[in-house]
């Protein structure tokens, strides 16, 4: 996937124009690439980052626990979903604000409670080394620019498609709206997901929007029909005539247009060849069918008729032995004749 320009299945009708400079149309469960632009120039995040958050969070923080509030949660830069000091919120409900609304005081409140942003960022950026994500460096939790900050329309649909492996950020995708509580006497309120093609586009899975200076508009979203997942990734777009959002849907159309039998132009690399898997420390661990069980042990019996020989050592050295004292037994009788002889004389 490292082609320039537009890569499209051949004899196939080229791709509705968007304005993103980069961009991706993905199979969520094969893996395939159905057709692309420029698939790993290197681009600015913006809050699609929050994905790669999200992901870290479902894996080390349990959704019960609760996080308090903080000043600086609260003055964080653009969009927040109104989270204040003293106010007590678990991980599910800043998991599905951050997911929903972009909240970027949602972003650095997970990040506190995964110790601290710079944990955060080392956790993150471990993470998309070990999915393969090679272009994606994550340098604010939340997607604002930062020094370094990159990421790739290869790289951001190797996420969502890792991402929407977890039941807990696929639902919270397709939520419209929760109930989120308030702080310091202020009254709870309700937070709606800003993305527009939810319940608008037939089969909509979910996804995410983003935008800041210097990344421009940035956008991730997924559909299913007939069976068929798949993932849209647009970066560095502008909203012009419409909705970056609304440019990712003509390329859905188009990707569940093209023949399910087309040649894939790339395949998505979930893992770098280094990355292992991790264990869940949620789960506890299956004891049941280990290489152990699935392999026949040795019998006592085979054990004791193995030598350093082989299964044949031990007769070997019982006819070994007989030999030495046969011919131990014929050197005493021989000294013994001379002795006699000796003796005459």
């Amino acid at each position: 996937m490292g082609e320039c320009g537009i890569v499209q299945p051949e004899e196939s009708d080229a791709p509705p124009p968007v304005t993103a400079a980069t961009w991706i149309i993905a199979d969520l469960d094969s893996g395939a690439v159905l057709a692309a632009k420029d698939p790993h120039a290197r681009e600015r995040p913006a809050s699609l980052i929050k994905v790669l958050l999200a992901i870290v969070v479902i894996r080390e923080l349990r959704p019960e626990t609760v996080v308090e509030g903080t000043q600086e949660d609260a003055n964080q830069e653009g969009t927040r979903v109104g989270i204040g000091p003293g106010g007590q919120y678990t991980v599910d409900q800043l998991l599905h604000a951050l997911v929903m609304r972009s909240g970027n005081d949602a972003a650095y409140a997970l990040a506190r409670a995964l110790g601290g942003t710079e944990v955060a960022l080392e956790k993150m950026n471990a993470l998309a080394k070990e999915l393969g994500a090679l272009d994606t460096r994550a340098a604010t939790p939340s997607g604002l620019d930062g020094p370094g900050m990159t990421t790739s329309a290869y790289d951001q649909s190797l996420i969502f498609r890792a991402a929407m492996g977890h039941e807990e950020f696929a639902a919270a995708a397709k939520t419209a709206r929760i109930d989120f509580p308030g702080y310091a006497g202020r009254p709870g309120f309700q937070v709606t997901n800003d993305n527009r093609l939810l319940g608008t586009y037939e089969g909509f899975l979910g996804g995410k929007t983003g935008f800041t200076d210097d990344s421009r508009h940035t956008y991730v979203g997924a559909a299913e029909r007939e069976g068929r997942r798949l993932v849209v990734v647009l970066l560095r777009g502008e909203r012009e005539q419409e909705p970056l959002a609304e440019q990712g849907a003509s390329l859905l159309d188009y990707g569940f247009g093209l023949a399910r039998d087309a040649k894939p132009v790339g395949e998505l690399v979930t893992q770098s060849p280094e990355a292992q898997p991790k264990p869940n420390p949620n789960k506890q661990a299956d004891v049941t069918g280990t290489a152990a069980d699935s392999e026949p042990a040795a019998s006592a019996e085979t054990d004791t008729e193995r030598s350093a020989f082989g299964n044949v050592g031990l007769p070997l050295v019982i006819l070994a032995g007989i030999a030495v004292l046969a011919t131990m037994a014929m050197w005493l009788r021989r000294r013994r004749a001379r002795a006699a002889r000796a003796a005459r004389a």
